[in-house]
């Protein structure tokens, strides 16, 4: 089924079942398997408020093939091609009890392999020996990130809310942003469904207020060539 209209109108799309809660256990089982052990992995980020896990599918490698599954291939295939790559996946878990909450923001860098002045690549930061940059808005626009939920996503356990369109206005401060006279929508999301989203689609999330996990992957996308001089740090191809 085509849904790119409504992801380029919108900036975003809730599609359900895509998982069975076979392939979601599947998916937490391999999570499990490494991180039962494994907390003090460099990748791994760990508070009273969220547990996350970057590079997840370098880290997590054999979780690949349930997340990977024939829908999702499908639906990725159908509505940008098979010439797009993973260039980022993070995984988040947040806890019943979690008080961790994100404010509105685009997400607007992407990992490389190494610092170098290039022109129009600027915001350079470094985290957990990862290279992180904002590219040219073009690179940003052709982009797009799969959001998978292992569990209910409700806006009781800290749902992603958007604002709808915004990733058409270009790279932009909050404080010029008139959320009065903006379409805010409240992204829930059912267990084993999926959110399409674009990277420029101002987004954010409140704290759990009843006691409900919300665990979620999250994995972008590029068809995007770099300059010469840089490499996608964490480019994985696909195969359909």
């Amino acid at each position: 089924m085509n849904y790119l209209n409504e992801i380029n109108s919108e900036g975003f799309i809730i599609i359900n079942n895509i998982y069975s809660n076979v392939e979601i256990e599947n998916i937490i089982l391999e999570i499990e398997k490494v991180t039962e052990n494994n907390t003090e992995n460099s990748t791994f980020r760990k508070s009273d408020g969220i547990f996350a896990i970057r590079q997840f599918h370098k880290e997590i490698p054999k979780s690949i093939e349930f997340i990977f599954n024939e829908k999702l291939k499908k639906i990725i295939e159908t509505n940008f091609g098979e010439h797009f790559f993973i260039t980022k996946s993070i995984y988040f878990d947040k806890p019943e009890k979690s008080n961790w909450f994100v404010a509105y923001h685009q997400d607007l860098t992407i990992s490389v392999n190494k610092k170098v002045e290039i022109e129009n690549y600027e915001n350079w930061t470094k985290k957990q020996n990862q290279f992180a940059v904002q590219p040219p808005n073009e690179i940003l626009e052709k982009n797009f990130t799969i959001r998978i939920h292992l569990d209910n996503t409700t806006k009781e356990n800290g749902a992603l809310k958007v604002i709808n369109k915004s990733h058409k206005k270009g790279v932009l401060r909050t404080d010029n942003i008139d959320f009065k006279h903006e379409i805010e929508t409240i992204c829930e999301v059912e267990k084993g469904g999926i959110m399409i989203m674009k990277p420029l689609l101002f987004h954010a999330s409140n704290k759990t207020t009843n006691n409900q996990k919300r665990r979620v992957i999250h994995i972008e996308f590029s068809n995007q060539k770099l300059p010469k001089e840089l490499k996608w740090s964490e480019k994985t191809n696909l195969t359909f």
